[in-house]
Formats: C-alpha cells, sequence, structure tokens
C-alpha cells in the first residue's frame, strides 16, 4: 500500500500549512491510501489519474473541491464524494464503476465524464440544472429511461459504445450541442430528436441504421454541420451523399468528408 506522503507534498508545494493549497496535482503516484487529503480542506482542484485507489475516503473534509479527476484508477465505487457540494466537474473515466448512486445528491455538476466503467443504469440527473457535459461511453448502458427528462442544459452527451437500440427521453435537452451515439445497435431516429433543434454534431457511425425513412427526422435539424454515418447499412447506398445534403442543406461534413 503506498499512503500519501503528507510532508513530502507540503515540501513540494514549499509551504508548512495544507490550508494554503488550493491545488493539488498527484497523478502516477502508485497512490492507494489518501487519507491525509483531510488536511487539505481548502482544496478547490485535485488530480488523483493514474494510481492504485479503490476508495476515495478521505475526501470528505474537502468540502471545497470542485474539480476532481480519478482517472484510471481502481474504483468501483464513488463513496467519500457525497458531501461535496462545490464539485462541478468529476473525471472518473476508466475505473470499475457498477452505479452512479454516490453522484444523485450532487446537484451542482456541469460536467460528469465516467466513460469506460460498468455503469448498467443512468441514476436521475432532473435536478442537476447546470450540467452541459455528460460521458458514458463504453459502459454497459441499455436505456437512458427518464434520467434526462428535466437536463434541459445538457450541450455534450456521448454514449458511444454502450448497449442502445433506440434513444428515447432526450426531447427536453434543448440545447443539446453535440450526441455521440457510435457503435451502438440503433436502427432509426425518432421523430422526437426534432425537438433537438440545436445539434451541430451528431455521431451515429457503426449502427444497423438500414431504411432512408429511419433519417428523414434530420430535415428538423437545421443547424446541423457534422454527421457521422460510416458503419451503417445505409452508409453503402451510393446516392445517400446527395440524399443527405438535400434533407440537410447547411451540413458541411459527412462521415469526415468535407461537403463543397
Amino acid at each position: 500500500m503506498s499512503c500519501l506522503d503528507i510532508q513530502q507534498v507540503l515540501n513540494d508545494y514549499k509551504t508548512k500549512d495544507p490550508l494554503t493549497i488550493t491545488t493539488l496535482k498527484l497523478n502516477q503516484k502508485a497512490l492507494s491510501d489518501i487519507n491525509g487529503l483531510s488536511l487539505f480542506k481548502n482544496l478547490e482542484k485535485l488530480d488523483l489519474t493514474f494510481n492504485n485507489l479503490t476508495s476515495l475516503q478521505g475526501l470528505e473534509s474537502c468540502t471545497n473541491l470542485k474539480w476532481l479527476s480519478v482517472v484510471q484508477n481502481k474504483l468501483d465505487n464513488l463513496k467519500g464524494i457525497e458531501g461535496l457540494s462545490k464539485l462541478n466537474v468529476l473525471n472518473a473515466g476508466k475505473n470499475k464503476l457498477r452505479s452512479m448512486d454516490e453522484i444523485r445528491p450532487l446537484v451542482g455538476f456541469c460536467a460528469l465524464i465516467l466513460n469506460d466503467n460498468e455503469i448498467a443504469s443512468i441514476c436521475k440527473l432532473d435536478q442537476m440544472k447546470n450540467l452541459n457535459t455528460l460521458v458514458l461511453s463504453r459502459n454497459p448502458i441499455h436505456s437512458i429511461g427518464d434520467s434526462l427528462l428535466k437536463v434541459k442544459s445538457m450541450k455534450k452527451l456521448s454514449l458511444s459504445n454502450c448497449k442502445h437500440q433506440s434513444i428515447e427521453s432526450l426531447k427536453f435537452c434543448i440545447e443539446l450541442k453535440e450526441l455521440r451515439l457510435a457503435h451502438n445497435e440503433i436502427r432509426m431516429l425518432p421523430n422526437a430528436l426534432a425537438h433537438n433543434k440545436k445539434l451541430l454534431n451528431l455521431d451515429l457511425g457503426n449502427n444497423v441504421i438500414m431504411r432512408w425513412s429511419d433519417l428523414k427526422v434530420l430535415s428538423s435539424l437545421g443547424y446541423l454541420r457534422n454527421l457521422y454515418l460510416r458503419g451503417n447499412p445505409i452508409a453503402e447506398s451510393a446516392k445517400l451523399d446527395k440524399k443527405i445534403c438535400r434533407l440537410v442543406p447547411g451540413l458541411r461534413v459527412l462521415s469526415a468528408r468535407s461537403i463543397d
């Protein structure tokens, strides 16, 4: 077990008082125990990427924390952050998380990045009035359900490499500008996608869309500039590019190719 060496941290930051430190970068330290962080009560930004953490116990006293990265650790839960009410950015990608339960009480998030975990369902996020970025790529999530019904502030949503067969419950995300749904099992675009009129970037690569009629809702997305369809059966059609350009006149990039 590698514990946090408090004295070494103080020496590195040229101080004797842990309360003077507001930013800590502790990446790639092979840490497995961070209980010593309870002394750093004024921390606002903390980087713990690439360590060996299985627990976040020790962060409970860091109540001023606003930004936290614990990417590439060994976490199967986020216990220890439930009381960090000022936290607005969390990056916990590439761990072993199975749920989002500890996140739910924290309503101040602007960005949640939880890619490459083992999360099977999304908890309700309707109290997060400022949430604009949600990244859940490469998790075994089959359905969004009603978790995003009231998240009107969402601008970027990534659910690539999940288990989705359809898109649902995004009609209230009226500020959505980027939607990434590549490498799923989506067969059609629902008419409700027309509510997401501000979409600029839409990635639907490597799904199972087969029919032209399943794409017609794109005509409602007047701001769409970047669309990716490669990897779908319909993308093999020789006439698809011309049809898409007529359907979405403002499109600038189609499947990574610029449109003249």
